[in-house]
């Protein structure tokens, strides 16, 4: 069974600093691309980074380049996202999400973690 656990969020003030992680399991982990999403009250939800199945590129949504990083640890199943220098805006439900590449037979294939809140106060 898939199951992809996200953990570490919480009540932040602003400025301060968050590390979320997300455990996963039940499917090869190195052939997957990893991501977090993020979900505001009355928002859509958006991509925030994302990062290949290698770890060798990552990507950001503009708004936290240079405050968020995203890392995995495929010896570990584990994707990271490290959130700097918090804003109020940032306060959001955290979703992972994984993606199968073409190193897996079922290419494109995708699968959500239930999400962890994050809340920045100001």
């Amino acid at each position: 069974q898939v199951q992809l656990v996200e953990s570490g969020g919480g009540l932040v003030q602003a400025g301060g600093s968050l590390r979320l992680s997300c455990a996963a399991s039940g499917f090869t982990f190195s052939s997957y691309a990893m991501s977090w999403y993020r979900q505001a009250p009355g928002k859509e939800r958006e991509l925030v980074a994302a990062i290949t199945s290698a770890g060798g590129r990552t990507n950001y949504t503009d708004s936290v380049k240079g405050r968020f990083t995203i890392s995995r640890d495929n010896a570990k199943n584990t994707v990271y996202l490290q959130m700097n220098s918090l804003k109020a805006e940032d306060t959001a439900v955290y979703y992972c999400k994984a993606l199968a590449t073409m190193l897996s037979r079922y290419y494109g294939m995708d699968y959500w973690g239930k999400g962890t809140l994050v809340t920045v106060s100001s």
